[in-house]
């Protein structure tokens, strides 16, 4: 193992020392006592807004911001990433990816920090076309997410096409810059217009993202070339994502926002772990890029045809061999573990309720000490299915289709 940098144990020294004195001090629960109230305040007292907003409304308006939620939605995110690695843009990818992690910890934090509610249904007609959208309603309010992440990622992208665009002149800028604030603004309408989201939580979506992006935006360059030639990488990120479940803050009551952190948590560490491995080979800045005469429409096409159900079939054998592995490990080693949904056996002894209420407690207090009855196995089922999908994305399949010269 190369040596380890001062900055890396500062940084994860830090991250320690934070979830320490957080959980001592219960700082969640003190900041969510100040802000808490006033941002509720808000919810309730934009509903006359919301209403009126959707007094206008209209099956194609129904329709539009759906279909507009589901293209700025995680899951979208997570099959368009992966086209972006095999039609040779790997810089914009990687980047991409680990700004919507990023996104997804910083947003789910504060979300779970606050446990703002979202506008009361009814009044409210809250519209949910998707399972996704539904998983969606169960979170907290505060910020809104999908205008997070498109302030952030339409931001990023704007200025990466800048960045590499021959003859920047002042139209392209300004068209550029308006088609990503329409973007931004037709999505906060459409979560206020869908019942999901109170003006307070879209604002503040906005705002929080306009930060993370100018931050992003700082550091990116300095974080890209870490990844590609640093020393310690792995290490450092298998540290780096462990530490993120224990920091991460325990809601009032359980919601999927943890879930969702851990799989973009264990996204961020198979694409980390893999371009580490493999950039010289097939993420460097010479790789064919589509439309080019060495990656046709056509090559892309079969990579698809190729990659995806691949995809598929490592998400289901690294779930199998996790589900089977780590109770072996955990068992091994003298650790109680009980699992929420991914292995019945293991959830028979605790009742639903208990398992909720402690599913995303007390993460220090797991670590530490001794009166805590169990560990959710899940949690690290969910880690290593999704760090395994992301491993496959940049290096097991562009193996694949180095091997069938696609």
């Amino acid at each position: 193992m190369e040596c380890i940098h001062v900055w890396q144990v500062v940084t994860l020294s830090g991250i320690l020392l934070w979830i320490m004195v957080s959980s001592f001090f219960k700082l969640s629960q003190k900041l969510r006592s100040l802000i808490q109230p006033w941002v509720t305040h808000h919810v309730i007292t934009d509903t006359p807004l919301i209403l009126h907003i959707q007094s206008f409304q209209h099956g194609l308006l129904d329709a539009l911001f759906s279909v507009l939620s589901c293209v700025v939605s995680v899951p979208f995110y997570t099959t368009f990433l992966p086209l972006l690695f095999w039609s040779g843009h790997g810089r914009l990818a990687r980047q991409m990816t680990l700004l919507m992690a990023f996104c997804d910890y910083i947003g789910n934090c504060i979300k779970d920090t606050v446990s703002a509610p979202r506008p009361s249904s009814p009044p409210v007609r809250r519209v949910t076309a998707t399972e996704d959208e539904k998983e969606n309603a169960l979170e907290y309010g505060l910020p809104s997410s999908h205008t997070l992440n498109t302030v952030c990622l339409s931001g990023y992208l704007l200025h990466y096409l800048l960045s590499y665009a021959q003859n920047i002149d002042g139209a392209l800028v300004l068209a550029g810059g308006s088609m990503a604030c329409l973007l931004v603004a037709l999505v906060g309408l459409g979560r206020i217009y869908l019942g999901m989201h109170s003006l307070v939580d879209v604002l503040g979506g906005l705002v929080i993202g306009m930060v993370i992006l100018a931050f992003w935006l700082m550091v990116n360059e300095y974080l890209d070339s870490f990844i590609v030639s640093g020393p310690n990488v792995t290490f450092f990120w298998a540290a780096l994502s462990f530490l993120l479940l224990f920091a991460y803050p325990t809601p009032e009551v359980p919601t999927p926002s943890f879930e969702y952190h851990t799989a973009f948590n264990g996204v961020a560490f198979g694409i980390v772990s893999g371009v580490q491995q493999t950039y010289l080979q097939f993420h460097h800045e010479d790789v064919p890029r589509v439309f080019s005469p060495q990656l046709s429409l056509q090559v892309l096409s079969a990579r698809v045809l190729v990659g995806i159900p691949t995809i598929l079939a490592v998400k289901f054998c690294t779930k199998a061999l996790s589900k089977w592995i780590l109770p072996v490990v955990s068992n091994t080693l003298g650790i109680q573990i009980r699992s929420t949904s991914y292995i019945p056996a293991l959830n028979g002894s605790i009742s639903s309720k208990n398992s909720d209420a402690s599913r995303q407690s007390g993460y220090l207090q797991k670590l530490l000490f001794s009166h805590q009855n169990s560990f959710d196995v899940d949690t690290g089922i969910r880690f290593l299915q999704y760090a395994g999908l992301a491993w496959a994305v940049v290096d097991l399949i562009p193996s694949l289709f180095s091997h069938l010269r696609l």
